[in-house]
This record gives structure tokens, sequence and C-alpha cells, in this order.
């Protein structure tokens, strides 16, 4: 199946059920200004939300983000960190959807930090959980990655925290509304840290490093990461980490394709960094419920398994490297939807 086929049904064009998820609704989007924030309000504001609050630290790049989108009076811009519990509380009175963005990213910065990286990524987390259900809001969707997966490095390890604490958090709803769910994918074409702008930088050079010919990874786009979160809102009930079918690029191929006359030095992987890439490891298998064009992961203390979907057969695993991949005019196609052309 080609990499359009496959993502035009399940992300570019989402179900019916993300159809008014949004509309009339108060959003808070934490880490909003960021590479998915920007994305995110980009598509929200065409399902006519009554409110999308931005929450993020950066003042001048909240600025910014008000003059991209026209001052837009569904914006509000709320200067804060998900790690003061008090100011999560203030941004989250009334709302009633969160997407929680919000975290530090980069692998070196956060294995060169490892306490700040906690406080956001993880005891962030708790104040949105304990914020969200004390104040009555409806859906949380948190975003994760293939790196909380067989985690080899702490950016990983405070992505599988977020994503235990996030689904147990229903378990401590009783009797409020909340539900808690996430959205767990790979690799982002375009976003900040994407190995794609360094490529793009090093052609001009005519020279990519590679780090191992062997390495593949997942590929999505900004755009079409957004809209799988979009139709989660609308499919969740609470327990369930959504996870997209997705192709997989060769790193030796990706390279190519961006820069075909420049040549390829391999400089060897990084520390804390995977040849391959895992999205459901062969121990969640057995909780694992396959739809056309996605999965659905429960956890082992939930009761909440769907009937619906395809089981998984043991000992399966969803790993780029046995995957489908991409071929030279696929990717260059990616690399153009990256790009907005």
């Amino acid at each position: 199946m080609s990499y359009t086929k496959n993502l035009t049904t399940s992300i570019d064009n989402p179900s019916n059920l993300s159809s008014d998820v949004l509309t009339d609704r108060t959003i808070l989007l934490t880490g909003g200004t960021g590479s998915f924030g920007q994305a995110f309000v980009t598509e929200a504001l065409k399902h006519s939300p009554s409110v999308i609050r931005i929450f993020s630290r950066g003042e001048y790049l909240q600025w910014e983000m008000a003059h991209k989108f026209n001052n837009d009076p569904r914006l509000r811009f709320f200067v804060g960190d998900v790690r003061d519990r008090e100011r999560v509380y203030r941004a989250m009175a009334g709302a009633h959807i969160i997407v929680h963005a919000a975290a530090l990213k980069q692998i070196p910065s956060c294995e060169y930090n490892p306490i700040e990286a906690i406080k956001t990524n993880v005891l962030g987390a708790i104040n949105i959980i304990d914020a969200a259900i004390d104040q009555g809001v409806e859906k949380v969707i948190a975003i994760s990655s293939d790196k909380a997966i067989h985690p080899i490095n702490l950016y990983g390890a405070t992505k599988l925290c977020m994503e235990k604490l996030i689904i147990h958090a229903n378990v401590y709803t009783g009797t409020h509304k909340t539900r808690f769910s996430c959205v767990r994918y790979g690799n982002v074409m375009g976003s900040r840290g994407s190995v794609v702008p360094l490529f793009q930088t090093q052609k001009l050079s005519r020279v990519l490093t590679i780090t191992d010919e062997k390495m593949t990874r997942f590929w999505i786009t900004l755009e079409q990461g957004v809209r799988f979160v979009i139709d989660c809102l609308g499919r969740m009930q609470g327990w369930e980490i959504f996870v997209p079918k997705l192709p997989s690029i060769r790193i030796v191929d990706l390279a190519q394709a961006i820069a075909p006359d420049a040549k390829q030095v391999t400089v060897g992987i990084r520390p804390a960094e995977k040849l391959h890439e895992i999205l459901i490891p062969e121990e969640e298998a057995e909780r694992v419920k396959e739809f056309e064009n996605y999965f659905v992961v429960h956890p082992p203390f939930s009761t909440n398994l769907s009937e619906e979907g395809r089981a998984l057969a043991p000992g399966s695993q969803y790993s780029s490297d046995r995957n489908w991949f991409l071929n030279m005019d696929e990717i260059r196609e990616l690399l153009k939807i990256a790009d907005g052309k």
C-alpha cells in the first residue's frame, strides 16, 4: 500500500467522529508555541472552537504567534509553565479539552539537564492531571513518542512515565467526567530537531552526515499528526494509547531524496540513539486492537478493551525496520507535503 493511500484515509481525511469535537469548545494547548502547537492551531481553527488557550513559557513566541494568526480573537495567550501548579489550574478553568504537548524534547539537552527534564515532562504531567480532574475538564489527550518504548535515553524515559501517569489518571477520576488518553507516533518531518532541516543545510556543502547506513525511522508530517490527534479526540473514551500506521524511511534514502548529488559520510550512531524505532513492543501486543489505519493500546489493568478491531498475534512488534518503506518518489512527495508545497 502506498504512503498516500494509507494516510489519506486515516489522517488527511479524519473520520466523522472528529468533525465537531472541537466546535464551540474551549481548548487549552500546552506547549502551544512549538511546532506541533502552531500546526494544531491552524487546523483547529477550521473546526470553529470557542477559544484556544495557548499555554507556553515564551512571551516573544506568543507575540509572534498572535501576529501570525492576525490576532484571531479566538486565541488567548497564557504565559506559564506546566511546572507551575497554580498557573496550570488558572489556565485550565472552564476548559473542555486539553491537548498536552509541552515537553523538553531535545535528547542531548535532557541528558545534560536530567532534573529539568523530569520537572517538565513528569511533574508537569502530574499538574495537568490534577488540574484537569479538579477543574472538570472533559478530555485530556497527551502527545507521546516512539522514544517511550524501551527507552535508552532520559527523554524516552520521561515520555514513558508521562504515558503511565496519563493513562493511570483514569483511575483517579472517580465520579468526575474527565477522561485521559495518549497519542504515540514517530518522527515528525520538518519539526524542530528533525534531521530534515540538517540535511537541507548540509546539502549546500554537498556532504551529508549519516549516523548509520542501516538506520530506519517512522515518519509523519506535522499536519498529519495534528489531524490524527483531533481524530483521536473524537474517538477517545479514556485509557487508550492511539498509534497511527506510519511508513518507514531508511535514513540513506532520505538523504538521497534531499541531496541526490551529495556525498554521504557515516559518522556513527550518537549516544542515547537507537538504530530503529518501535511504536508497539512485543510486551504490549496482547493488549492491542488493530484498525484499518491505526492501533489502540490498552493498559493491562484496564477493563475497557474494545471488542472492535483485530487482536494482534502474540509476540507481534510494530517497529520501523519491520515495516513498509517509502520509495524515492514517495519520500520526495512527503518532503513536499512537509514543506507545504
